[in-house]
């Protein structure tokens, strides 16, 4: 199959692969993931793992890019083992949980431990690569409608004044990045919107994640839908 987004060659020189661990209880699911990964330029499949606990140490062994982790495993589940390994890391990879059902309660719950962000296991193979390239890329949210609609369907909205005190702790700027980016707009497409440069938008995000709390825009839209910044409905 025809490679989507592959990174290009700058000067000649080699690039840099984006490494990424498999994990999952089935082997055929893991025999076709590491089949369509392995199969495209930039993208290098450096173990697999059975259950959760072997995800973590794995995990800390190979020290990937991405992992691909089922959000249901035995002994140690997805949701666990995402947790264990951003809580264990000094730089932890980013997680994509791949999952059956898209309203599945506990794909909202991977959202809220860290995951960057969900892939279904019915999706195509350039579904699923442009996924690994753009959680790996960071500057986008993964499937923003999809992520909305998990939000509608399992967040439970504070009762506090949360909203108003994130909007003091903002600039106006700031607010109208993470607006933005709940929207699931991109850097690039913010830049275009607010007319100002790429680094200007990438400055301002690290300043929103950074006031939040969180590693990255997936957490960061969760935290700005369970406070009330804004709306998933």
């Amino acid at each position: 199959m025809a490679a989507v987004g592959a990174p290009a060659p700058a000067g000649g020189r080699p690039v840099t692969p984006i490494r990424i661990v498999l994990a999952d209880d089935e082997h055929l699911v893991r025999t076709a993931l590491r089949a369509i990964l392995g199969a495209e330029p930039g993208l290098e499949v450096v173990g697999e793992a059975t259950t959760g606990a072997e995800a973590v140490s794995l995990v800390r062994e190979t020290r990937p890019d991405i992992v691909l982790m089922d959000v249901r495993m035995p002994e140690v589940d997805g949701i666990r083992a995402t947790e264990r390994i951003l809580a264990t890391m000094d730089t932890p990879p980013r997680v994509i949980v791949v999952t059956t059902f898209e309203n599945d309660s506990y794909v909202y719950d991977a959202l809220r431990a860290g995951a960057s962000g969900f892939l279904l296991k019915r999706a195509g193979a350039d579904e699923l690569v442009q996924a690994v390239r753009v959680v790996a890329r960071s500057d986008s949210l993964l499937f923003p409608s999809a992520v909305r609609a998990l939000a509608a369907a399992h967040t439970v909205r504070r009762a506090d004044d949360a909203a108003r005190r994130l909007r003091e702790r903002l600039s106006v700027r700031e607010s109208e990045v993470l607006e933005l980016m709940t929207a699931g707009l991109s850097n690039a497409e913010i830049a275009e919107r607010m007319d100002v440069g790429a680094a200007t938008v990438k400055s301002h995000v690290a300043a929103v994640l950074a006031k939040l709390g969180v590693r990255d825009r997936t957490q960061a839209v969760i935290a700005a839908y369970e406070c009330g910044f804004v709306s998933p409905r």
